[in-house]
């Protein structure tokens, strides 16, 4: 490459919701970018898609061979049955995409993705155990319970170690972006699930805890958290960081705006939770008659909403709260307001014709 050349990035995951807006940034701002992932998709027409399977290393190399990039962002994951399966898949996931990009060597940044599991433990022990006290910190350490996400930071590590390049690891909360098919999109599994509401003439319904709607919480911007990784590819090395908007609610406060929005009446938390896994079951049906009748672009509920996500992040019985002040004094300074935030995506799924 010439000094005129764009340096080159890979994102890893890049059809997911921080790996869609990860490469909208780097593409923004000069960089040639390559996009990984199964599908061999890629929505942002200036990325390149590489199509390839994390389990298969010798495929990896192969698709991998001529991308040679300087900054690699991984943003994907596999949910597996236990935990045991999680550390499996998802080590070796990291640890392929590494070792097939090894023999180049001109790898110079890693940025990886996890999330505040790192403090609540897995799923199969979520929130059960001995943990820190709120807000999160992360110089907290690691909880006794084997987690995928230490496996995934331990191989990065040791990639490091042997390929002489920098790492950074992001620790996300809730992430609000824009994306399709994900499996973790609380913006758009809200939306969808008001438009459901507003169908059957439901009144909107908090489903979670009683503890999620009165205590204080936040949550992380697909696009700050893109931010985050890019400047840490510079400013943050070999460094975690929690990821965060930096500003706090209820869902109390932001729950009866967004019903409003919506022209919806609304119901909080009563006694228990009502789970949307629970109210939105045999829902396909109506939403094929509302995507029909407004002319949205995804039939398939499935790959719109995802009930048992959201139900997770809204039902925990514990305050969720992260620390920002390492990332800021170490000079990232960047926020956004949530409710903004939230709003934001709405609009841009509804310009997508993917929410009505």
């Amino acid at each position: 490459m010439t000094d005129t050349t764009p340096r080159r990035a890979l994102v890893v995951g890049v059809t997911g919701i921080v790996g869609q807006n990860l490469a909208a940034l780097l593409a923004d701002r000069g960089w040639e970018v390559f996009g990984l992932s199964r599908s061999g998709g890629a929505p942002d027409p200036r990325v390149r898609p590489v199509r390839a399977d994390l389990a298969d290393p010798d495929g990896l190399r192969e698709a991998l061979a001529e991308v040679r990039p300087a900054f690699v962002a991984i943003t994907a994951w596999t949910r597996m049955d236990t935990e045991a399966d999680n550390i499996r898949v998802n080590a070796a996931a990291v640890r392929n995409v590494l070792g097939a990009l090894a023999d180049a060597g001109s790898v110079e940044h890693v940025a990886l993705m996890t999330g505040l599991k790192h403090y609540l433990g897995p799923f199969e022990a979520y929130a059960t155990g001995v943990m820190a006290d709120t807000p999160f910190r992360e110089e907290e350490p690691r909880l006794t319970t084997p987690n995928f996400y230490y496996a995934q930071e331990d191989e990065l590590f040791a990639a490091a170690e042997r390929g002489g390049f920098t790492w950074s690891v992001h620790r996300s909360h809730t992430v609000f972006g824009f994306a399709t098919g994900n499996a973790m999109n609380m913006v758009l599994t809200i939306g969808a699930y008001a438009a459901i509401c507003k169908e059957l003439g439901r009144p909107f319904v908090f489903p979670g805890s009683a503890t999620q709607w009165n205590s204080v919480t936040d949550v992380t911007d697909a696009d700050l958290l893109s931010e985050q990784m890019l400047w840490a590819s510079e400013h943050g090395r070999n460094e975690a960081f929690n990821t965060a908007n930096g500003d706090v609610f209820r869902w109390r406060w932001l729950w009866p705006q967004i019903a409003a929005f919506f022209d919806l009446p609304w119901e909080g938390f009563e006694g228990a939770p009502r789970t949307l896994v629970e109210s939105m079951a045999g829902a396909e049906d109506v939403w094929r008659r509302i995507a029909e009748r407004h002319g949205l672009v995804e039939p398939d509920l499935g790959r719109v909403a995802s009930w048992w996500h959201t139900d997770g992040d809204l039902g925990r019985d514990i305050e969720v709260l992260t620390d920002m002040n390492k990332s800021r004094k170490a000079g990232f300074t960047a926020s956004r307001d949530t409710r903004d935030s939230f709003f934001h995506y709405i609009a841009r799924y509804r310009e997508a014709k993917i929410l009505p």
